[in-house]
């Protein structure tokens, strides 16, 4: 049963984060976003990933279970564009500033 939870919930914010990718890309500006609240999602999804790796019964089972660790990196890659996005946003933000 708690793999279904772990489950549901690395679904859920899977489905999360493309839509705030998407939202970041358009808004093009950096306004509103944390750069901390990313940095400690992203190192939050790393240290998942660590713990999949450590546990033995999960890596025992690992041909079976696989999908679980996809999803992880799924995340992890979507919050790092989000990253990336941020960055790129900050900048439009200065040039935006220095225009006016």
């Amino acid at each position: 049963m708690s793999e279904i939870l772990e489950i549901i919930m690395i679904l859920s914010f899977g489905a999360s984060w493309p839509l705030n990718v998407i939202k970041s890309y358009k808004a093009r500006t950096a306004k509103g976003k944390s750069l901390a609240f990313l940095c400690l999602i992203f190192f939050g999804y790393i240290a998942g990933i660590a713990s999949k790796f450590m546990n033995e019964a999960y890596m025992a089972a690992f041909s079976e279970k696989w999908y679980v660790l996809f999803f992880y990196f799924l995340n992890l890659l979507m919050v790092g564009i989000d990253l990336v996005l941020y960055f790129r946003n900050k900048l439009i933000d200065k040039k935006t500033a220095v225009e006016a």
